[in-house]
């Protein structure tokens, strides 16, 4: 601790000190985040064995919040603790792993710490994620079978899309495809058939039995005719001259 003055080590201290008594005050004044009260305390619920699991879900929701904090909170009370009893058994502002001093200016901005730059263990963030993301990470990509030349079946990308249709707070700046222009064509793949193969499926209908084969004249059917495709028995009737 010789690389530092009295000086120095006075305002170290004394910044600790600090640091303690507002972790102190911290735990004493909310019940270390709430969690010195019961969950049934903490909500309006009659009973935490609802009928609906939904009715707690904000309450459990805030008491992991509470656990998160107040487990982060104990680790720096722990942290400055033992920064105080190092600064009275002489061995402060040394690292703990190399044994060299630590820079003033480190200690002036972390004053709890214990390492010096080259040997802290939080230098590098963390690329530790939740085991969940695996199953999310790409999106849908866990049964997605689009890239199946073989495989033909309503997949997790096929429930999204059905999904999405019903409104989505993304805009053109953010959509999948660089040409969409417009909030009709926002979706995932949105020029994909959604529900049938050929275009004509979706205006082609007939009775339980497969029979009595009708035409839907349907936006889809206006649109296949405007394409010149299909068979050419698939025209207008004459009152569908005057279409919008």
């Amino acid at each position: 601790m010789g690389h530092l003055t009295i000086r120095q080590q006075a305002e170290l201290r004394r910044r600790l000190l600090e640091e303690q008594q507002e972790l102190s005050s911290r735990f004493e004044g909310n019940a270390h985040f709430g969690l010195g009260e019961s969950l049934a305390e903490g909500t309006s619920e009659l009973s935490s064995y609802d009928n609906h699991p939904a009715d707690v879900a904000t309450e459990m929701f805030e008491r992991g919040k509470d656990l998160a904090l107040n487990e982060e909170a104990e680790k720096q009370l722990r942290r400055v603790n033992e920064a105080l009893d190092r600064l009275d058994q002489g061995t402060y502002g040394l690292c703990t792993r190399c044994g060299q001093p630590i820079r003033y200016e480190r200690l002036e901005a972390l004053p709890a710490t214990s390492y010096c730059y080259e040997h802290t263990p939080e230098r590098e963030v963390s690329n530790r994620r939740p085991v969940e993301e695996q199953l999310l990470d790409p999106p849908f990509g866990r049964t997605s079978v689009d890239e199946l030349n073989k495989e033909t079946e309503f997949d997790g990308e096929d429930a999204w899309q059905i999904v999405e249709r019903w409104g989505t707070s993304t805009s053109p700046a953010y959509a999948e495809s660089p040409d969409a222009d417009d909030y009709d064509n926002l979706t995932i793949e949105a020029d994909e058939n959604v529900g049938y193969v050929e275009d004509f499926e979706s205006f082609l209908a007939t009775d339980i039995y497969g029979e009595h084969l009708q035409v839907v004249r349907n936006k889809a059917y206006r649109h296949y005719l405007q394409q010149e495709e299909g068979d050419p028995l698939l025209e207008p009737d004459a009152a569908e001259e005057d279409w919008d």
